[in-house]
């Protein structure tokens, strides 16, 4: 077999390896995402030579996203690490496939952590992390304002536009400039001491945040108004102009209200402001409403629309889809965040949602704070 072939074999035992302690996860209701199966295969090429301490660390710090797992963990880990372990004069299933041999198990090893003398490990980034990728509709009041203190770091990097009017510079980088140049000279006897010349700017492209706040989007709604309320806040630091309305079954700008740089004063007024909170949702009326008071008139001409909803509507969905081809003739690009979209075998079957899609740009997720960053990100990537 040549080397490449035994690096595939030695890679699909230890997947085979690591899901059998997902199966013994799952079976006490431990949740365990295709991306910690990953995290938990890399961290145990890292740890050659640490035994069956170092295993059971790094599957406890990949696998678990609620402290109150881990003594779900301690047990699946034991029963899963007995059932594959190696008898007296063989060798453990996992020394082939990680390269090196595992040291002799005995009482010393401090492998779970099931007495009282465990040492008590705390490894922060790690909590970070995982409340990074933890579902906004799943943390607790305390995690929701963690969380939103981490949002105020998102940095917004926007597209650039060309705009019309070039603007002078200094130095000989650009066109010549006639008129410039000529009215220099007249300053001069008519001489021309010096050449003026002008060049293309490029500004950002105004953001506009639709945020529906009806009563289908009640557990992400708040975390998308923090996240619109950051864009806000630090427009004038990132040099972006930002717009930010509430759809639901009317529409309310709240760009005046998220202003405050105080985050708990902005979010209670916008919530103060918005009539419609937790109510039903006309998105297509709405949408329409913003396209013919502030789009059409220019809020929307080249800008970045960002439409935060799951995409349920009790209006008429065609109604919808033609005015999200209105805006789309309008803005420079839609990206439509959806909370739903990460959920496992989701489709866009809701008729708001099936109508809007033609005429988006991007649809993402829109669950975490890891969406939200990502979104931040992309929002500067040109088409």
């Amino acid at each position: 077999m040549t080397a490449t072939g035994q690096r595939d074999v030695a890679q699909h035992g230890l997947e085979r390896f690591v899901v059998r302690l997902a199966e013994e996860l799952e079976i006490r209701e431990v949740p365990v995402s295709p991306r910690s199966l990953i995290a938990f295969t890399e961290a145990l090429s890292l740890i050659a030579g640490s035994g069956r301490s170092g295993i059971y660390w790094a599957g406890r710090a990949t696998l678990l996203n609620r402290p109150d797992d881990i003594e779900a963990y301690d047990r699946a880990f034991l029963v899963w690490w007995d059932a594959a372990s190696p008898s007296p004069g063989s060798t453990h299933p996992i020394d082939e496939t990680l390269g090196f041999d595992l040291p002799t198990v005995d009482a010393a090893d401090d492998g779970p952590a099931s007495d009282e003398t465990a040492p008590d490990v705390s490894v922060r980034w790690s909590d970070e992390e995982v409340l990074r990728q933890r579902d906004f509709a799943e943390c607790s009041p305390a995690e929701l304002d963690l969380l939103f203190g981490m949002m105020a770091s998102l940095r917004l990097a926007v597209d650039l536009r060309p705009v019309r009017r070039p603007e002078p510079t200094n130095g000989s980088r650009g066109a010549f400039d006639t008129r410039r140049t000529a009215r220099a000279a007249l300053r001069t006897g008519g001489e021309i001491v010096r050449h003026h010349h002008t060049l293309r700017a490029r500004r950002p492209r105004r953001v506009v945040v639709l945020v529906d706040v009806s009563g289908s989007m009640e557990p992400y709604a708040l975390a998308m108004v923090r996240f619109a309320q950051v864009l806000v806040a630090a427009r004038h630091r990132d040099r972006v102009k930002v717009e930010v309305f509430a759809i639901g079954t009317r529409l309310t700008r709240l760009t005046r209200e998220l202003s405050d740089t105080d985050p708990d004063a902005a979010l209670s007024a916008a919530a103060g402001a918005v009539p419609d909170w937790s109510g039903g949702t006309r998105l297509g009326d709405t949408i329409g409403e913003f396209v013919q008071r502030w789009g059409a008139v220019g809020m929307a001409r080249g800008a970045e629309i960002v439409v935060l909803s799951d995409g349920w509507d009790r209006g008429d969905a065609e109604r919808l889809g033609e005015q999200m081809e209105r805006l789309s003739r309008l803005a420079h690009r839609i990206t439509w965040v959806n909370p739903l979209r990460a959920t496992p075998g989701y489709v866009p079957l809701a008729a708001g949602m099936a109508a809007a899609l033609p005429f988006v740009d991007r649809f993402i997720d829109g669950h975490n704070l890891a969406a939200f960053e990502s979104l931040a990100a992309l929002l500067g990537r040109r088409r």
